[in-house]
């Protein structure tokens, strides 16, 4: 189990090793939850928007233009 500290900003700093093991890098974005007393980030990737594939629309066309703007990002 890892752990790390709450800064006087509000700020975590995710532990090296984990950011490694899931290929976070710099100006990583991510979705924020609170539920069952618990903070949950869900790490804003390919596979993510992969799995929102055909929820909102049935060509993917929602889907193929949030993994365009996620590169464009990437690239910038």
């Amino acid at each position: 189990m890892l752990s790390t500290t709450l800064s006087s900003k509000g700020q975590i700093i995710l532990p090296s090793k984990l950011r490694k093991k899931i290929n976070i890098k710099k100006g990583s974005k991510f979705i924020i939850e609170f539920r069952d007393n618990k903070i949950i980030l869900t790490l804003l990737n390919k596979e993510y928007y992969e799995k929102l594939a055909g929820s909102i629309s049935e060509n993917g066309k929602l889907l193929k233009s949030l993994i365009s703007e996620k590169e464009k990002e990437k690239n910038l």
